[in-house]
């Protein structure tokens, strides 16, 4: 799921916080130690040569004042985060242009302040530090994801820039004149178009409908956005800010593109098996004059408003009719449920693990329904406002099974939190930001039917293989569709901050980046007039996507080990962690950890290996993956 908002330091997810996508949003930092940063245009390489070199009238440091430098970055940092991110909560739930004002007032300060500590921090290198102040220094040296400008104007300019592309998004709807009366939809109604109906001229109004929003004043600020930044990332040492994100995985950014093509080249099979058979049953669905035989597959017929999951047609793709379904939406509404008490019943997973209860802030402090008398941001997302146990959520949520999945989800970025918040502020984040969003991807893969059953929400679960298949079909359509899209993302971002990707092209190099991963096409003609990127929130928000491929990769890495912890015998897929204190021992033994180790320690901790595979996922989808050859059999795969 990318249904967090994230962000700030470094990849801290704040994740999940609109603001914190803000936030964290800032500058960066020198080269790593892995591999400095690559050269980058002749113009810039003077400049990028300087920003790496410690000012010369630096005085020789002393391992007492990198100590003393550590312990007062943790406090000034701490507090202008809390800030921000407090403001960054406000706006979130109430847009206005108070709070926008305040938002990116907030923002600058940060900015401002890690523009001026990058440097510093540099200067330590070298000197003799304890690990834990000099993983802090190291940490610090790429504490956020859009480095300012040295100019305080154009610093001024960048956060208000992140604010208001944000506050287009969240505010933005489609209107149109419907019997003479003009009607107005939000991004929650048209999804709700995409998931419902079955009309293709429907589907490509709504799907057209929405990316309206990012026509005009989002795509010329967006263009300024990637001046700025890049203007801020030559300052501390990198070629463009694409080139900072890929440095945040303690690697090298060309180490970190090789073993993201290395994963996905694991995973590309099944994920062409599944688009060979989605298109096909589409196709019988809509015709040869929707649908080509092979060819890529329109966006709009996808269920999803991105086409980045499919399991709202899982309807039109169900293997075997007749088998018992596993959607809980009827029985979660039969049974009375509001959305407080699906937030409760999945926080009791997480205490059945053995881990602790929510605290009773997180109950009054926390948004379960949109307002009705503002605007605010319905995107899911989880937050610690205050970097200390001040746990919330914020979600427009429905009684529905999705939201039940996704509430899961965000409760994993919340005990995240709640394991490391007494640790220095640099190191309240995930090992890395794939971590995060693997966390919370890991639980609900053990919202099972049999997890079901026990909630009394679902009939005694079958061992029917055709039931099996039905439930990695559904899986499936949301789990691997969605790999090609979590890797396109940031390679579009990439191109467009190197510049290999011109804003005379911007839309046209989106669609041919989704053209080559995911086979997929418009419903109807695009051109530079409109900026369809920007209709994906984590564009506007500047939030990196890559974590979303890195987490579906290790939620199964993840699942794997926390079911033998637990002692289960039988199919992955047939694993349900909950009740397990054994598997709760193991996570929350990663959890405490933080980024205070590298990543590789982390997932040893909790895995064993110290590499990421997508092994598990395979052998999680063997049922589904037999059921996909048998069907596309003599059909023409590929795009």
């Amino acid at each position: 799921m990318d249904r967090t908002e994230p962000l700030t330091p470094r990849s801290r997810l704040r994740a999940w916080t609109p603001a914190a996508a803000l936030l964290t949003t800032l500058a960066l930092a020198a080269c790593d130690s892995s591999g400095g940063a690559a050269k980058g245009p002749p113009a810039a390489d003077a400049k990028l040569d300087a920003a790496r070199e410690p000012s010369p009238d630096i005085h020789a440091r002393t391992p007492e004042e990198a100590e003393q430098f550590v312990k007062e970055n943790d406090a000034k940092l701490r507090a202008l985060w809390v800030a921000a991110e407090s403001r960054a909560w406000e706006q979130a739930t109430n847009i206005t242009p108070e709070t926008e004002k305040a938002a990116a007032a907030a923002h600058e300060a940060v900015m401002e302040y890690i523009g001026e500590a990058i440097p510093r921090a540099r200067s330590f290198d070298g000197v003799k530090v304890s690990p834990a102040s000099r993983r802090q220094l190291d940490l610090l040296k790429t504490a956020t994801t859009l480095p300012a400008p040295e100019d305080a104007e154009r610093r001024a300019e960048l956060a208000r820039i992140a604010t208001e592309m944000q506050s287009l998004y969240g505010k933005g709807e489609h209107c149109e004149t419907v019997q003479g009366k003009q009607v107005c939809r939000d991004l929650g109604q048209l999804s709700d178009v995409l998931v419902q109906s079955r009309d293709p001229q429907e589907l490509a109004r709504a799907w057209t409908g929405w990316r309206t929003v990012s026509r005009g004043a989002m795509r010329e600020k967006y263009e300024r956005f990637v001046e700025l930044g890049n203007e801020g990332a030559h300052a501390i040492g990198y070629a463009d800010v694409g080139q900072l994100w890929r440095s945040m995985y303690d690697m090298s950014p060309e180490a970190f593109e090789r073993e993201l093509e290395r994963l996905w080249t694991q995973v590309r099979p099944l994920y062409e098996q599944l688009h060979c058979h989605v298109r096909a049953t589409l196709r019988e669905k809509y015709g040869d004059a929707v649908v080509s035989a092979d060819g890529m597959i329109p966006a709009h017929l996808l269920g999803n408003m991105w086409a980045q999951e499919w399991g709202n047609i899982y309807p039109l793709l169900e293997p075997y009719e007749g088998q018992p379904s596993i959607d809980v939406t009827a029985a979660l509404q039969r049974e009375g449920y509001d959305e407080r008490k699906l937030v409760k019943t999945a926080e009791s997973f997480f205490v059945s693990l053995g881990l602790d209860p929510l605290p009773a802030t997180f109950w009054e402090r926390s948004m379960f329904t949109k307002p009705p008398d503002r605007d605010v941001v319905c995107h899911a997302s989880a937050w610690d406002v205050t970097y200390s146990d001040d746990l919330r959520i914020k979600m427009c949520i429905k009684i529905n099974m999705e939201d039940l999945i996704t509430i899961h989800h965000e409760l994993g970025h919340n005990y995240y939190y709640h394991y490391y918040f007494q640790l220095p502020v640099l190191f309240q984040q995930g090992a890395h930001d794939g971590f995060h969003e693997g966390i919370g991807d890991t639980l609900a893969l053990s919202v099972t039917p049999a997890y079901l059953h026990e909630l009394g929400l679902l009939a005694a679960p079958s061992s029917d293989e055709k039931a099996v298949i039905n439930k990695q079909m559904q899986d499936a359509l949301d789990k691997i569709a969605f790999l090609p899209f979590g890797l396109l993302i940031d390679k579009w971002r990439w191109g467009v901050f190197s510049g290999s990707i011109q804003p005379a092209r911007y839309n046209a190099a989106w669609w041919e980046l989704r053209a080559v991963y995911q086979g997929v096409e418009p419903p109807a003609p695009r051109s530079e007039e409109d900026f369809d990127p920007g209709a994906k929130y984590h564009i506007p928000a500047n939030t990196p996507y890559t974590r979303y491929f890195l987490a579906r990769i290790l939620q199964f890495q993840f699942h794997a080990a926390l079911c033998e912890a637990a002692g289960h015998k039988g199919p992955l897929h047939t694993c349900s962690i909950h009740g397990s204190e054994a598997a709760g021992d193991k996570l929350r033994a990663m959890l405490e950890l933080g980024a205070s180790k590298p990543w590789p320690d982390a997932l040893e901790a909790v895995a064993g290996t110290r590499t990421m595979d997508a092994g598990p996922m395979l052998r999680y989808f063997e049922p589904l993956q037999g059921y996909l050859a048998e069907q596309n059999q003599g059909r023409a795969c590929g795009w």
